[in-house]
This record gives C-alpha cells, sequence and structure tokens, in this order.
C-alpha cells in the first residue's frame, strides 16, 4: 500500500481566519483517531493570512476515500465550509520522504 498525501487550498472569508484556525484543530484533533490518518497540518500563506493548506497523509488510498465518503466527515468539517471562500483538493502519492539530520543533537551542535 501506498501512503497518500491530500494537499487542500483554502481561501477563508474575511474576518474568519481565527475562527478557520480553531475550528480545524477541533476537527483534526477527532480526524486524528481515524484508522488510517498518519498526519495533518495546517498551514497559512505567509504573504496572505486568508489562504491555507491542510496537508493530510493517509495510509493509503482506500481509507482516506471512505473517510472522504463518510457523514463523519460532513459532521466534522460543516463549520468549516461556512468559513470558507474557496477550496480546491489534490491528492498526491508519497513517494520518498528524506528526514532531516539536523534533528540529531550531535549535529545542531557542529552547526553552530
Amino acid at each position: 500500500m501506498t501512503t497518500v498525501r491530500t494537499v487542500l487550498a483554502m481561501r477563508t472569508r474575511e474576518g474568519c481566519e481565527q475562527r478557520f484556525e480553531a475550528e480545524w484543530l477541533s476537527a483534526a484533533e477527532k480526524i486524528r483517531t481515524l484508522d488510517g490518518c498518519l498526519h495533518q497540518d495546517l498551514v497559512r500563506d505567509a504573504d496572505d493570512p486568508r489562504s491555507y493548506l491542510i496537508i493530510s497523509d493517509w495510509a493509503d488510498r482506500e481509507r482516506l476515500d471512505a473517510f472522504g465518503r463518510s457523514e463523519h466527515r460532513d459532521l466534522l468539517l460543516q463549520v468549516i465550509r461556512e468559513l470558507r471562500e474557496s477550496a480546491q483538493r489534490h491528492t498526491y502519492q508519497v513517494l520518498h520522504s528524506v528526514p532531516s539530520q539536523l534533528g540529531k543533537s550531535s549535529d545542531v551542535e557542529e552547526s553552530r
């Protein structure tokens, strides 16, 4: 099975940024308990505070698609849909991941 990553680009309605972030975090806390959900990130555009990416990794496409079709998803994300102006989703197969070596304490010390 191949890990999949979804990237959902969202733009919030003006003035809804803080509530959007809070609602996403609340939904993400529940989604993270689901079978197949590996990781989730919410990132904000450094130049446009209304533009976000929601990035999530799933164990495989089947479990991602099952979540995507579920009533559970609809309930969790209902408020987020109301706060957004637009959304576009793409799904990718993760081919390679290369962790940083700077995470090792000895490497951090050497780079100073």
